[in-house]
């Protein structure tokens, strides 16, 4: 087996630039960086990943507590986070807190033992005892897709979730419906109640009155949301349109749906938050937001990199915006192919037709404080 000694003698220089070249631990000049790289491939060399741990107390490794992996969009996320490690020369170490608080400071310290780098988190609904742990063992992290607006220690990054949702909402009312039901996520998340608030926005922006009746929750998961739904569909006065808070609670409802013979948009109109590979192969097919998951998956990654590169700076909120893909579902006509940014801005490609031309507005990528200023979205 090569070892670092023989790949600095057939490149002709020291073992220290070898290391230098591998490790990214000095700069080194192109066409020397060029003749080790050649050497390491002709000889096949491997690095020692655990002795060379030892020398600089890194492991080049990242730990990701995301629950649900199997949902397609904590998959594209992971997709995203994956990639964006890889690039970066780092390995990947994943556990599943399933959303359970107990389970995940369990997950998490068992990857902080591997001696992990750094971590990447979707906190759960209550993350006390998890913040409580990195914060004692000051891990470097981020938090990614539901972040905690009171904490000025970690590093978030997520996408909007209020002006997508009151697009939605608004697109529904300008459309007749005047009972717009939600079908909430679980209670404690932040993607759960800023949703719940731009429905609220939406609602307000379109002239209607919060009916607290019409807002249900079906705990983020598929049976949750088919219960949901059949209590709104059970109310003295329905709703005549329907919003699901993400990808597997619109499959809970469309199945209630069916279950009560009703048929989307004839008898009921309905759009989603969260977009899907096959949401366009529904009849009707699915009027959705999409949110840029991979990106937050890559985004998430280079945060990390920038806090171990830097472990003093201030604590980021990274929101990215997402994109309304319009659809049949809703009760609008088929017509021409394209999205919209989601709130409303216009044309942004995909399997949809654009928004029309009453919702306009703008959304921008944000990067802010950990502690944003009152009214801002975090």
């Amino acid at each position: 087996m090569a070892t670092m000694a023989d790949v600095a003698r057939s490149a002709g220089v020291s073992v220290a630039t070898v290391s230098h070249v591998l490790n990214g631990t000095r700069p080194v000049l192109p066409h020397t960086r060029q003749a080790v790289l050649d050497a390491v491939d002709a000889l096949g060399y491997t690095p020692n990943t655990l002795a060379r741990s030892l020398v600089t107390s890194r492991t080049r490794s990242i730990g990701l507590a995301v629950s649900a992996i199997s949902n397609p969009y904590f998959t594209e996320i992971l997709q995203g986070v994956e990639a964006a490690a890889l690039e970066a020369g780092y390995s990947l170490l994943i556990a599943d807190p399933h959303d359970d608080p107990a389970h995940e400071r369990k997950a998490v310290q068992l990857l902080h033992e591997r001696r992990v780098d750094g971590m990447i988190v979707a906190p759960s609904a209550q993350p006390h005892d998890l913040v409580a742990y990195l914060g004692r063992h000051e891990v470097p992290t981020v938090f990614l897709d539901r972040v905690l607006p009171e904490q000025g220690l970690f590093d978030q990054v997520c996408a909007e979730n209020e002006s997508p949702t009151a697009r939605l909402v608004t697109h529904l009312a300008g459309l007749g419906h005047r009972r717009i039901g939600l079908v909430a996520g679980l209670p404690g998340l932040s993607t759960t109640d800023e949703r719940i608030t731009g429905y609220r926005q939406g609602l307000a922006a379109a002239g209607l009155d919060h009916d607290e009746d019409l807002v249900v929750s079906g705990n983020s998961e598929s049976t949750g949301a088919e219960r949901a739904t059949a209590a709104l569909l059970s109310l003295p006065v329905p709703p005549t349109a329907l919003v699901t808070a993400n990808n597997a609670m619109t499959i809970g409802a469309l199945r209630a749906l069916r279950r009560d013979g009703l048929t989307v948009p004839d008898d009921i109109a309905l759009c989603c938050f969260d977009d899907f590979a096959w949401a366009d192969l529904f009849s009707p097919r699915l009027t959705a937001v999409a949110q840029p998951s991979r990106e937050i998956g890559a985004r998430a990654v280079r945060a990390l990199l920038d806090r171990l590169a830097d472990p003093g700076r201030p604590a980021r909120t990274v929101r990215l915006p997402c994109t309304l893909v319009h659809r049949t579902s809703c009760g609008c006509p088929e017509v021409l192919d394209g999205a919209a940014d989601a709130s409303g801005a216009g044309p942004a490609g995909g399997g949809g037709k654009t928004e029309p031309p009453t919702l306009s507005a703008h959304s921008a990528l944000s990067e802010q404080s950990a502690l944003p200023e009152k009214g801002t979205a975090s």
